[in-house]
Protein backbone atom coordinates (compact mmCIF):
# COMPACT_ATOMS: atom_id res chain seq x y z
CA UNK A 1 0.00 0.00 0.00
CA UNK A 2 2.92 2.30 1.14
CA UNK A 3 4.68 1.62 -2.04
CA UNK A 4 1.19 2.13 -4.24
CA UNK A 5 0.68 5.95 -2.24
CA UNK A 6 3.92 6.85 -3.57
CA UNK A 7 3.73 6.05 -6.87
CA UNK A 8 0.63 8.03 -7.15
CA UNK A 9 1.82 11.23 -5.83
CA UNK A 10 4.83 10.78 -7.61
CA UNK A 11 3.03 10.53 -11.01
CA UNK A 12 0.85 13.62 -9.88
CA UNK A 13 3.77 15.54 -8.90
CA UNK A 14 5.22 14.74 -12.65
CA UNK A 15 2.12 16.10 -14.04
CA UNK A 16 1.89 19.02 -12.15
CA UNK A 17 5.95 19.66 -13.25
CA UNK A 18 5.01 18.77 -16.74
CA UNK A 19 2.09 21.28 -16.69
CA UNK A 20 3.93 23.80 -15.35
CA UNK A 21 6.36 23.71 -17.78
CA UNK A 22 4.07 23.29 -21.20
CA UNK A 23 2.84 27.09 -19.27
CA UNK A 24 6.15 28.51 -19.21
CA UNK A 25 6.86 27.51 -22.65
CA UNK A 26 3.27 28.88 -24.03
CA UNK A 27 3.82 31.92 -22.48
CA UNK A 28 7.56 32.34 -23.56
CA UNK A 29 7.06 31.31 -27.56
CA UNK A 30 3.67 33.35 -27.45
CA UNK A 31 5.40 36.50 -26.24
CA UNK A 32 4.50 39.18 -29.39
CA UNK A 33 6.99 42.16 -28.52
CA UNK A 34 10.72 40.86 -29.64
CA UNK A 35 13.38 44.05 -29.09
CA UNK A 36 15.08 44.93 -32.51
CA UNK A 37 18.76 44.42 -31.96
CA UNK A 38 20.19 47.32 -33.77
CA UNK A 39 23.02 49.45 -32.68
CA UNK A 40 24.43 52.81 -33.86
CA UNK A 41 20.79 53.25 -35.54
CA UNK A 42 19.09 56.05 -37.26
CA UNK A 43 15.43 56.99 -38.28
CA UNK A 44 14.71 58.82 -41.69
CA UNK A 45 11.19 60.25 -42.23
CA UNK A 46 9.49 60.42 -45.50
CA UNK A 47 5.89 60.28 -46.63
CA UNK A 48 4.11 58.76 -43.64
CA UNK A 49 6.95 56.29 -43.24
CA UNK A 50 9.87 56.26 -40.22
CA UNK A 51 12.57 53.94 -41.67
CA UNK A 52 15.60 52.43 -38.93
CA UNK A 53 18.52 51.65 -40.23
CA UNK A 54 21.78 50.23 -37.98
CA UNK A 55 24.55 48.02 -37.22
CA UNK A 56 23.43 44.55 -36.89
CA UNK A 57 24.32 42.71 -33.85
CA UNK A 58 21.97 39.92 -33.63
CA UNK A 59 21.67 36.43 -35.86
CA UNK A 60 22.23 38.80 -38.67
CA UNK A 61 25.77 39.19 -39.72
CA UNK A 62 26.81 43.38 -39.92
CA UNK A 63 29.50 42.01 -42.77
CA UNK A 64 26.60 41.30 -44.78
CA UNK A 65 25.25 44.87 -45.45
CA UNK A 66 22.14 47.07 -43.41
CA UNK A 67 19.13 45.81 -42.34
CA UNK A 68 16.00 48.35 -42.36
CA UNK A 69 12.83 48.22 -40.02
CA UNK A 70 9.46 50.40 -41.32
CA UNK A 71 7.00 51.59 -38.70
CA UNK A 72 4.39 54.56 -39.39
CA UNK A 73 3.50 55.08 -35.47
CA UNK A 74 7.13 54.44 -34.05
CA UNK A 75 5.63 51.87 -31.91
CA UNK A 76 4.87 48.81 -34.32
CA UNK A 77 8.00 48.00 -36.40
CA UNK A 78 8.26 45.79 -39.54
CA UNK A 79 11.24 43.96 -40.76
CA UNK A 80 13.49 43.45 -41.65
CA UNK A 81 12.00 44.32 -44.84
CA UNK A 82 14.99 45.72 -47.10
CA UNK A 83 14.43 45.15 -50.74
CA UNK A 84 17.21 42.46 -50.87
CA UNK A 85 16.29 40.04 -48.21
CA UNK A 86 15.59 42.48 -45.76
CA UNK A 87 18.67 44.27 -46.93
CA UNK A 88 18.73 47.71 -47.43
CA UNK A 89 22.21 47.73 -48.80
CA UNK A 90 23.88 44.36 -49.24
CA UNK A 91 27.63 43.65 -49.55
CA UNK A 92 28.95 43.43 -52.95
CA UNK A 93 26.72 46.16 -54.40
CA UNK A 94 28.76 49.07 -52.65
CA UNK A 95 32.27 49.72 -51.17
CA UNK A 96 32.97 47.42 -47.92
CA UNK A 97 33.70 43.54 -46.93
CA UNK A 98 32.74 43.44 -43.55
CA UNK A 99 32.29 45.94 -40.58
CA UNK A 100 29.21 47.58 -41.95
CA UNK A 101 28.35 50.20 -39.42
CA UNK A 102 26.71 53.15 -38.68
CA UNK A 103 24.58 54.20 -41.28
CA UNK A 104 22.67 57.78 -42.20
CA UNK A 105 20.36 58.04 -44.72
CA UNK A 106 19.28 61.42 -46.44
CA UNK A 107 17.68 62.75 -48.79
CA UNK A 108 19.24 64.89 -52.05
CA UNK A 109 17.96 65.82 -55.47
CA UNK A 110 15.24 63.60 -55.28
CA UNK A 111 17.49 60.72 -55.03
CA UNK A 112 18.22 58.51 -51.52
CA UNK A 113 21.77 58.09 -50.15
CA UNK A 114 23.17 56.07 -47.15
CA UNK A 115 26.65 57.15 -45.85
CA UNK A 116 28.33 54.01 -43.88
CA UNK A 117 31.31 52.49 -42.39
CA UNK A 118 33.15 49.89 -44.00
CA UNK A 119 36.40 48.08 -43.86
CA UNK A 120 36.97 51.05 -40.98
CA UNK A 121 36.74 53.22 -44.20
CA UNK A 122 33.83 55.79 -44.84
CA UNK A 123 31.41 55.09 -48.10
CA UNK A 124 28.79 56.19 -49.72
CA UNK A 125 25.89 54.61 -51.82
CA UNK A 126 22.72 55.78 -53.64
CA UNK A 127 19.06 54.47 -54.22
CA UNK A 128 15.89 55.31 -55.56
CA UNK A 129 13.73 54.14 -52.34
CA UNK A 130 14.77 54.23 -48.42
CA UNK A 131 14.41 50.14 -48.71
CA UNK A 132 17.40 49.87 -51.38
CA UNK A 133 18.70 49.07 -52.94
CA UNK A 134 21.61 51.02 -52.18
CA UNK A 135 24.86 50.55 -54.45
CA UNK A 136 28.25 52.17 -55.45
CA UNK A 137 29.01 51.03 -58.71
CA UNK A 138 33.05 52.59 -58.14
CA UNK A 139 32.49 50.04 -55.07
CA UNK A 140 35.43 52.57 -53.21
CA UNK A 141 35.47 54.47 -49.74
CA UNK A 142 34.89 58.44 -49.96
CA UNK A 143 38.58 58.75 -49.48
CA UNK A 144 41.71 56.84 -48.45
CA UNK A 145 44.03 58.67 -45.03
CA UNK A 146 43.83 56.31 -42.83
CA UNK A 147 40.86 54.99 -40.51
CA UNK A 148 37.34 56.77 -40.10
CA UNK A 149 34.36 55.68 -39.21
CA UNK A 150 31.15 57.18 -37.59
CA UNK A 151 30.04 59.31 -40.80
CA UNK A 152 27.50 61.64 -40.21
CA UNK A 153 26.73 64.62 -43.06
CA UNK A 154 25.50 68.29 -42.51
CA UNK A 155 24.29 70.69 -44.34
CA UNK A 156 24.19 74.04 -43.41
CA UNK A 157 21.66 77.12 -44.15
CA UNK A 158 24.12 78.50 -47.11
CA UNK A 159 24.38 75.20 -48.88
CA UNK A 160 27.86 74.05 -47.41
CA UNK A 161 28.09 70.01 -46.96
CA UNK A 162 29.96 68.98 -44.07
CA UNK A 163 31.02 65.47 -43.37
CA UNK A 164 31.66 64.87 -39.52
CA UNK A 165 33.46 61.38 -38.24
CA UNK A 166 35.29 59.44 -36.20
CA UNK A 167 39.18 58.47 -37.11
CA UNK A 168 41.00 56.44 -34.61
CA UNK A 169 44.37 58.39 -34.20
CA UNK A 170 45.67 57.92 -30.88
CA UNK A 171 41.34 57.36 -29.32
CA UNK A 172 38.58 57.80 -31.23
CA UNK A 173 38.35 61.25 -31.89
CA UNK A 174 35.74 63.46 -33.76
CA UNK A 175 36.33 65.56 -37.17
CA UNK A 176 34.93 67.90 -39.79
CA UNK A 177 35.41 68.58 -43.27
CA UNK A 178 33.96 70.46 -45.77
CA UNK A 179 32.44 67.88 -48.34
CA UNK A 180 32.59 68.24 -51.96
CA UNK A 181 28.85 68.75 -53.78
CA UNK A 182 28.81 65.58 -55.66
CA UNK A 183 29.80 63.52 -52.28
CA UNK A 184 32.74 62.07 -53.81
CA UNK A 185 34.98 63.28 -50.70
CA UNK A 186 36.14 65.99 -48.66
CA UNK A 187 38.40 68.93 -48.68
CA UNK A 188 41.39 68.00 -47.13
CA UNK A 189 42.56 71.62 -46.35
CA UNK A 190 39.67 71.88 -44.00
CA UNK A 191 39.76 68.58 -42.27
CA UNK A 192 39.92 69.51 -38.13
CA UNK A 193 39.85 67.84 -34.93
CA UNK A 194 36.45 68.62 -32.85
CA UNK A 195 36.44 66.99 -29.82
CA UNK A 196 38.14 64.46 -28.04
CA UNK A 197 37.73 62.48 -24.69
CA UNK A 198 39.65 64.36 -22.01
CA UNK A 199 36.92 64.80 -19.15
CA UNK A 200 36.40 61.98 -16.35
CA UNK A 201 32.88 61.32 -17.61
CA UNK A 202 33.98 60.59 -21.20
CA UNK A 203 36.35 58.06 -20.12
CA UNK A 204 35.22 56.60 -16.69
CA UNK A 205 37.81 53.55 -17.17
CA UNK A 206 40.36 55.85 -17.41
CA UNK A 207 41.61 53.74 -20.81
CA UNK A 208 44.85 55.22 -22.72
CA UNK A 209 42.28 54.67 -26.03
CA UNK A 210 39.70 57.66 -24.85
CA UNK A 211 36.28 57.40 -26.90
CA UNK A 212 34.09 59.98 -28.56
CA UNK A 213 32.00 58.77 -31.54
CA UNK A 214 28.61 58.54 -32.90
CA UNK A 215 28.23 63.08 -33.60
CA UNK A 216 25.27 64.20 -34.86
CA UNK A 217 25.24 67.94 -35.17
CA UNK A 218 21.98 70.07 -35.63
CA UNK A 219 21.60 74.33 -36.13
CA UNK A 220 19.25 75.77 -33.16
CA UNK A 221 18.90 79.75 -32.62
CA UNK A 222 22.12 80.21 -35.14
CA UNK A 223 24.42 77.58 -32.63
CA UNK A 224 25.55 75.04 -33.73
CA UNK A 225 25.26 71.38 -31.70
CA UNK A 226 27.21 68.36 -32.07
CA UNK A 227 25.91 65.27 -30.10
CA UNK A 228 27.92 63.13 -29.02
CA UNK A 229 28.24 59.31 -27.27
CA UNK A 230 31.72 58.44 -24.72
CA UNK A 231 33.19 55.68 -23.33
CA UNK A 232 34.11 52.54 -25.20
CA UNK A 233 30.68 51.01 -26.59
CA UNK A 234 31.24 47.73 -24.21
CA UNK A 235 31.57 50.25 -20.73
CA UNK A 236 28.34 50.43 -18.70
CA UNK A 237 29.03 54.06 -18.61
CA UNK A 238 28.91 54.55 -22.97
CA UNK A 239 26.69 57.77 -22.25
CA UNK A 240 25.52 60.57 -24.36
CA UNK A 241 26.64 64.36 -24.30
CA UNK A 242 26.78 66.96 -26.62
CA UNK A 243 28.78 70.40 -27.58
CA UNK A 244 28.55 73.80 -29.09
CA UNK A 245 30.06 76.19 -31.50
CA UNK A 246 29.07 79.36 -33.28
CA UNK A 247 31.05 77.97 -36.62
CA UNK A 248 30.28 74.12 -37.59
CA UNK A 249 33.76 74.30 -38.00
CA UNK A 250 33.72 75.11 -34.35
CA UNK A 251 35.38 75.82 -31.80
CA UNK A 252 33.46 73.09 -29.73
CA UNK A 253 32.79 73.76 -26.56
CA UNK A 254 31.12 71.20 -23.99
CA UNK A 255 28.03 71.21 -22.62
CA UNK A 256 28.70 70.81 -18.07
CA UNK A 257 25.62 69.17 -18.04
CA UNK A 258 26.75 66.08 -19.53
CA UNK A 259 25.95 63.42 -20.10
CA UNK A 260 22.10 64.17 -20.96
CA UNK A 261 21.52 60.02 -21.77
CA UNK A 262 23.19 58.07 -19.52
CA UNK A 263 22.39 54.51 -17.65
CA UNK A 264 21.81 56.84 -14.28
CA UNK A 265 18.86 57.84 -16.02
CA UNK A 266 17.52 55.10 -17.90
CA UNK A 267 17.98 51.94 -15.71
CA UNK A 268 19.95 50.12 -18.06
CA UNK A 269 23.80 50.12 -19.27
CA UNK A 270 25.75 51.11 -22.54
CA UNK A 271 23.19 53.78 -23.76
CA UNK A 272 24.52 55.63 -26.62
CA UNK A 273 25.05 56.15 -30.52
CA UNK A 274 22.59 57.53 -31.89
CA UNK A 275 20.57 59.80 -34.52
CA UNK A 276 18.28 63.08 -33.71
CA UNK A 277 15.26 62.84 -35.77
CA UNK A 278 11.62 64.13 -35.55
CA UNK A 279 8.56 62.92 -35.24
CA UNK A 280 5.59 63.05 -37.68
CA UNK A 281 4.18 65.61 -34.94
CA UNK A 282 7.56 68.23 -35.24
CA UNK A 283 8.81 66.84 -31.55
CA UNK A 284 12.41 66.20 -31.15
CA UNK A 285 13.50 62.45 -30.51
CA UNK A 286 16.93 60.53 -30.10
CA UNK A 287 17.44 57.18 -31.29
CA UNK A 288 19.58 55.28 -29.55
CA UNK A 289 21.28 51.79 -28.48
CA UNK A 290 21.57 50.08 -25.33
CA UNK A 291 23.34 46.95 -24.18
CA UNK A 292 21.29 43.39 -24.54
CA UNK A 293 21.03 43.43 -20.42
CA UNK A 294 22.73 45.15 -17.99
CA UNK A 295 25.18 41.73 -17.76
CA UNK A 296 26.38 41.24 -21.24
CA UNK A 297 26.59 43.71 -24.03
CA UNK A 298 25.55 41.95 -27.55
CA UNK A 299 23.69 41.84 -29.49
CA UNK A 300 22.50 45.68 -28.79
CA UNK A 301 18.73 46.85 -28.84
CA UNK A 302 17.51 49.96 -30.37
CA UNK A 303 15.45 52.26 -28.31
CA UNK A 304 14.17 56.13 -28.44
CA UNK A 305 14.22 58.97 -25.90
CA UNK A 306 12.42 62.39 -26.13
CA UNK A 307 14.77 65.20 -26.36
CA UNK A 308 14.35 68.78 -26.37
CA UNK A 309 15.62 72.50 -26.35
CA UNK A 310 15.61 74.09 -23.26
CA UNK A 311 16.80 77.29 -23.99
CA UNK A 312 20.45 77.09 -25.43
CA UNK A 313 20.71 73.59 -23.55
CA UNK A 314 19.35 69.87 -24.58
CA UNK A 315 17.26 68.24 -21.82
CA UNK A 316 16.22 64.59 -22.38
CA UNK A 317 13.28 62.86 -21.04
CA UNK A 318 13.88 59.72 -19.12
CA UNK A 319 10.26 59.14 -18.71
CA UNK A 320 9.66 58.67 -22.39
CA UNK A 321 12.94 56.49 -22.92
CA UNK A 322 11.15 52.91 -24.34
CA UNK A 323 12.85 49.93 -26.24
CA UNK A 324 11.41 49.29 -29.65
CA UNK A 325 9.92 45.85 -30.95
CA UNK A 326 8.80 44.00 -33.66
Amino acid sequence: MEIKKYFTLLSLFCVFVCCSQDKETVKKTTSKDQPILLADPTIFYENGVYYLYGTTTGDFPNGEGFQVYTSSDLKKWKGPIGAQNGLALKKGDAYGTKGFWAPQVFKSNNKFYMIYTADENIAIASSDSPLGPFKNDSKASMFNSGKQIDPFFFVDQDGKKYLYHVRLTNGNRIFVAELNNDFSGIKEETLKECISGVLPWENTQNVSWPVTEGPTVLKHNNLYYMIYSANDFRNPDYAVGYATASSPMGPWEKATESPIISRKDVGINGVGHGDVFYDKNGKMKYVLHTHFSNSGVSPRKAAIIDIDFEGNKIKADAKSFVLLTE
